[in-house]
């Protein structure tokens, strides 16, 4: 079948195409919450009183976590789980891939008189044993050295995994090595968490709290993704392969008239968003907002705020169930940070902010901050951090699809930079210059009709330029890419705000104990913070040239690719921070720095080869053969006695050679790839593939502008963008 055939059937298809009926469509939404998950609810319902008592202690409080009760909750587990239907349950993890990592075993196990009974003991729910060998890990193991080790993770629910076929009973683990060492996204989570919960509580007893409870993370990570129908897909093997377009020429219409943010939702993609926030309750994910995003075919949903260790194992939960959903109806969801040049990528906005049930959220400002004195500590220590450490925040969300990203005039630049508002700046500003009196107040807007309610102006606007902004009531770290777990941002910021709050609470007991009464003490650490790292603090437009030259004045980093940023992981400030609160071992940092890089240069590799084969054996021949057609068109006008001169045959013929020659080179560059360590490899990538690539894809986009429709083999940005 040739290419625009293969076009012509998949828009056949996609305008064909019918929304199905969602099974669980007559139940309450409401009902479905948390059907699939063996949560507190069940657990209570399940379990002898003290052994609930137990195990709600370990995930409410943080206390130590007593193995005699596996039996018991291993076998509710089990019976819970047959009555849904499960056969087999499944260790889910998270390497270092960023991906989620199952291993499935049946609950049946045959006795001694060969007949088989279900089965599932306390020593298998809390660990398990996959190969380690086989993900990877930095150096840390060798393929020789396959021992690896999965334990339960009982701060994060069990849950049921649907299948036409049969049902499987999920248990989230942490993933490490013979040697303890970790080789997942969790367990540096999880210890980042305990390390900020240590310090902020130790914080909060400073300010004469004697009901301190644990301090939690919390994080609601929205998400972009792009939907194109599913015959597209399978139709464009460069998505196939890598997620994204390799090639494509603008379309005539793109996001120009700012009319797809907010638009009305096309039936079909309603259909979809319906189902997965169906599917999403079911598996106790809190889904609360839907709606489309900037560009054409690109799309949002976001959770409500849970806490970060739970939150990054349901936003994993969620890419699956996403693309799940989206195959039954018709469709692909693409989660690359830049499936489509030229239109807006996507990214994965993490909220996030910390509190307990005492002392409620502690980022939230009050009407009066300058008299939330508490609430300014906490602020100050995410400043110290941010401008200490923005180098390492930078590397946490690095990758070669979000290198499209940040930078651009859509997402937040390279440099790392905070954003207050009017209201907070200015309280800051007043403790600068010796203490805060006032805080600005909110207004009200008057709207002219009658009939519209007084609508209240919150004291400061919002910057959507700025990678970490003050929200309100919390901070939204906007770097992170689509297809990124949150753990890694999510370990940096724990582990920077343990180390800062560590600092404050430092000071305040240096100088309280020399004498100086509490008030005075916290005006002086707030004055010292504001002075020393006030430079990362910037309330305009991120997007502009002229703050490039000014971060670069005030010091700040512009770590423009991954290549850039990941070093500064493993510099000696990051290693003793890592290690002074036990989150990453210097031999871990290492392995997750080379593992990074190493992923980096593959995946440049891998879209290297593919732009070649796609350019070689599908956009080179199609331009051929319409060469062959203009020129015999040529040669039959001349024969004629007419004007043979046809300036399309001299554009296109001029459009080919700029492909042949682009493709040796880039064929060249591949053949040479080569590196003595990850960094010299990923250089590499960056200095001679990334060019290379970007020099077929002029020659080939512009192809596409000038060969006939009916040869040009693969579907179009206007098609894949605007047919659903």
């Amino acid at each position: 079948m040739s290419g625009s055939i293969s076009r012509r059937e998949a828009i056949k298809a996609v305008t064909a195409h019918s929304t199905p009926e969602c099974a669980t469509a007559q139940a309450p939404l409401a009902d479905l919450f948390g059907v699939n998950v063996f949560d507190k609810s069940a657990m209570k319902d399940r379990l002898p009183k003290s052994v609930f008592k137990k195990i709600s202690a370990t995930i409410d409080e943080g206390v130590a976590l007593d193995p005699t009760i596996a039996d018991v909750v291993a076998n509710a587990m089990k019976d819970w789980a047959v009555e849904k239907g499960a056969s087999h349950y499944a260790h889910v993890f998270y390497p270092l891939t960023g991906f989620t990592a199952e291993k499935h075993d049946s609950f049946l196990e045959p006795d001694a008189s060969g007949a088989s009974l279900a089965e599932f003991q306390g020593k298998t729910l809390l660990q398990g044993e996959p190969d380690a060998s086989s993900f990877p890990n930095g150096g840390l193991r060798g393929t020789f050295e396959a021992r690896g080790y999965t334990g339960w993770d009982v701060t994060s629910p069990a849950y049921i995994l649907e299948n036409p076929a049969g049902n499987t009973l999920c248990i989230p683990t942490v993933f490490i090595s013979w040697t303890g060492e970790a080789l997942d996204k969790k367990t540096p989570l999880l210890r980042s968490q305990q390390a900020m919960s240590k310090q902020a509580m130790r914080l909060l007893k400073l300010f004469g709290h004697n009901d301190v409870d644990t301090v939690v993370s919390y994080a609601g990570a929205e998400q972009e993704y792009f939907l194109i129908d599913e015959h597209f897909y399978y139709a464009r093997p460069d998505i196939m392969t890598t997620s994204r377009t390799l090639f494509g020429a603008k379309p005539s219409k793109g996001q120009e008239f700012d009319d797809h943010y907010f638009g009305a939702i096309p039936d079909r993609v309603l259909g979809f968003m319906i189902d997965l926030d169906r599917e999403l309750f079911k598996h106790g994910i809190p889904s609360k907002t839907r709606h489309n995003e900037v560009a054409p075919g690109q799309f949002e949903l976001a959770p409500v705020f849970e806490r970060s260790v739970l939150a990054h194992d349901h936003q994993q939960l969620m890419m699956t169930i996403m693309k799940k959903v989206a195959e039954n109806h018709g469709m692909t969801c693409l989660l690359h940070e830049k499936p489509f040049a030229g239109v807006n990528g996507s990214g994965k906005h993490v909220n996030f902010s910390l509190g307990n049930s005492n002392q409620g959220n502690l980022l939230n400002p009050g009407d009066t901050p300058h008299e939330n004195v508490q609430f300014l500590v906490f602020c100050a220590a995410i400043i110290r951090g941010v401008h200490k450490y923005g180098g390492l925040l930078r590397a946490s969300v690095a990758s070669a699809s979000n290198d499209h990203r940040l930078g651009a005039n859509e997402a937040p630049p390279a440099i790392i930079s905070i954003f207050l508002g009017e209201q907070l700046m200015d309280v800051f500003d007043q403790i600068a210059k010796g203490g805060a009196t006032e805080s600005k107040e909110s207004g009200v807007l008057e709207l002219g009709v009658d009939s519209l309610p007084p609508m209240k102006a919150d004291p400061g606007d919002r910057n959507r330029t700025s990678p970490f902004a003050f929200t309100g009531n919390r901070f939204e770290f906007r770097a992170p890419g689509s297809n990124q777990s949150i753990s890694d941002p999510m370990v940096a910021i724990n582990t920077i705000l343990a180390d800062s709050i560590d600092f404050l609470a430092t000071e305040l007991e240096t100088l309280t104990a020399d004498g100086t009464e509490f008030n005075a003490a916290v005006q002086t650490v707030l004055q010292k913070v504001i002075t020393d790292h006030g430079a990362v603090i910037f309330n305009g437009d991120g997007y502009a040239d002229a703050w490039q030259e000014e971060a670069a004045a005030r010091g700040l980093k512009n770590l423009r690719t991954t290549v850039d940023a990941v070093p500064f992981m493993a510099e000696k400030e990051n290693e003793d921070l890592f290690e002074k609160y036990g989150v990453l071992s210097a031999r871990e940092l290492e392995a997750r720095k080379d593992v990074i890089l190493e992923q980096y240069a593959l995946t440049i590799l891998v879209e290297a080869k593919e732009t070649a084969e796609i350019a070689k054996t599908m956009i080179l021949p199609a331009a051929l053969r319409y060469q062959g057609e203009l020129a015999g068109i040529a040669v039959n006008v001349k024969a004629a006695g007419l004007d043979a001169a046809n300036p399309l045959l001299t554009d296109l013929s001029t459009a080919v050679t700029a492909l042949g020659t682009a493709l040796a080179s880039l064929e060249k560059g591949i053949e040479a790839f080569h590196g003595e360590s990850e960094l010299e490899e990923s250089t590499y990538a960056l200095e001679t593939l990334i060019p290379a690539m970007a020099e077929v894809r002029v020659a080939a986009d512009t192809l596409e502008s000038l060969v006939a429709d009916d040869l040009w083999p693969l579907p179009t940005y206007n098609e894949m963008l605007t047919i659903l």
